[in-house]
């Protein structure tokens, strides 16, 4: 019989990042704890310097802890090394940055299937997952575009189809809205439940409470402690 696959996509226990600064030991996360489940749309959100950019790399394998465990899926990822971290973020990891980070003199086609060169995939299979996470962006009309005929919202929404297309376990967006007008920022933030309704876990970095509240929970990061995780009602009750 089939062990069922556990609901928890990320378990976190302890997690320490400490590094040494001038001298002094700078506790950038200091005991967090955190559960995400599946088809989870989680906000962190915390001031400048809480400690949410570390933890986000942690969950991102970019960084590993100097202590505590993270498992991702199952997978310990606190003992990997770079080839393991780069193999477990290449299969499980979506990103979307703030800054979009797509490559002007690929188009909007090529850009999308950046992950999945880096995945080995071939080029029928690349261009048909690309095509399909343009098309679900909205954006199958711009494959032959270059990111500097796009606006704000659409190079946006290209760095969702580049993270669709990995087909990930996980979407962690960090700022996603920074970099966008109030309007555009709404239509990112509604597109981003949308694929959470769909199924995807989505979890969003932000500093900013009026778009953290737009998730279904969050988790505050406060001098580098986890100081509330909970309904959104009950967050949005005591900012």
């Amino acid at each position: 019989m089939t062990e069922a696959k556990s609901e928890h996509l990320i378990e976190m226990q302890d997690i320490c990042k400490f590094y040494e600064l001038g001298g002094e030991t700078v506790r950038a996360n200091d005991g967090i704890n955190l559960i995400v489940d599946r088809g989870e749309f989680l906000s962190i959100v915390g001031k400048s310097g809480s400690g949410k950019s570390t933890l986000m790399n942690i969950i991102g394998a970019l960084d590993v802890p100097t202590s505590g465990t993270y498992l991702l899926g199952g997978e310990d990822v606190g003992g990997m090394n770079d080839n393991q971290l780069a193999d477990i973020r290449n299969r499980m990891i979506g990103f979307v940055f703030q800054q979009y980070n797509l490559l002007p003199k690929l188009s909007v086609r090529e850009n999308v299937e950046l992950p999945l060169l880096y995945a080995h995939a071939g080029r029928k299979e690349r261009t048909e997952r690309a095509m399909q996470a343009l098309e679900r962006v909205g954006l199958a009309d711009k494959k032959d575009s270059f990111p500097n005929q796009l606006s704000g919202g659409q190079q946006q929404r290209v760095s969702i189809a580049r993270a669709l297309a990995g087909r990930p376990s996980l979407l962690l967006a960090d700022e996603p809205t920074g970099a966008l007008d109030s309007r555009t920022s709404g239509q990112i933030i509604e597109f981003f439940r949308e694929l959470n309704e769909e199924g995807n876990t989505v979890i969003m970095i932000t500093h900013d409470n009026s778009i953290a509240v737009q998730a279904r929970r969050v988790a505050r990061i406060t001098d580098g402690k986890k100081d509330f995780d909970g309904k959104v009602e009950d967050y949005a009750r005591n900012i």
